[in-house]
């Protein structure tokens, strides 16, 4: 009885260690989300170098072949063609290198077919009206009803043709999304949304302080302290809402 009192304790107070330095896995991000956030923000940045390196941790970290793909595919919704086509140039070249010396790496499942007859409008409004909490499509307003043709591309094609893809989950999108906000300048309004959206698919207080970690880490000072910024902010007005 007195050996079993002992390891509960010891068992009790590992656990509040884990949680008082922030060690707890639920708190912070996987390896495997880390190293979406890194290649994103390396993607933004044009940093090729070290987006060798995040394909080698991501891969290690268990991102499959055909994920990582569709990160960098993704991301040339936000980051533009050239970054995006460079950064898949980039990982054509490591994963020939790997192949060479005798690596298998999993390739990962494919997307499957897309719906026949869908209606991409209203399938990526509701997609846009979710991620950003909302239970039902808001009327258009602001930038919508001045340029109504981004939004249109923004509701058919971002938030359908490619969301609809089910080789990457919402939460790791939403990931990618802000790695790649985070790379670069001017973007605290996109921010502001794809932090909101990051925590609506579930991604932790927490864990988005854990993103800024990376961010950090990869990036340096100057853009985590500017996603810092904006995530108190996002953070704050959650909190008012409830």
């Amino acid at each position: 009885m007195i050996k079993h009192s002992f390891i509960s304790k010891l068992v009790l107070a590992a656990a509040c260690t884990a949680l008082s330095t922030g060690l707890w896995a639920a708190d912070k991000l996987d390896a495997r989300q880390r190293s979406i956030v890194a290649i994103a923000s390396h993607t933004a940045n044009g940093d090729l170098e070290a987006l060798e390196r995040n394909f080698a941790e991501g891969l290690k970290a268990g991102l499959t072949v055909n994920e990582i793909k569709e990160v960098l595919v993704q991301l040339y919704a936000y980051t533009g063609f050239p970054r995006s086509l460079n950064a898949i140039h980039r990982f054509m070249k490591v994963m020939d290198e790997r192949q060479k010396a005798g690596i298998k790496d999993p390739i990962g499942k494919e997307p499957s077919p897309v719906p026949a007859g869908i209606n991409k409008d209203e399938y990526g409004a509701k997609v846009r009206a979710r991620l950003g909490g909302r239970d039902e499509i808001p009327a258009p307003s602001g930038y919508q009803l001045f340029a109504p043709a981004i939004d249109a591309f923004l509701k058919e094609h971002l938030f359908c043709d490619i969301f609809i893809r089910d080789n990457l989950d919402e939460q790791s999108r939403e990931l990618a999304t802000i790695g790649a906000l985070g790379g670069m300048t001017g973007t605290q309004g996109q921010m502001m949304f794809h932090f909101n959206a990051a925590m609506n698919t579930g991604t932790s207080q927490a864990q988005m302080h854990d993103f800024i970690g990376v961010l950090k880490t990869e990036l340096g000072d100057e853009y985590a302290q500017t996603a810092q910024t904006v995530l108190e902010r996002v953070i704050k007005n959650r909190a008012q809402k409830k």
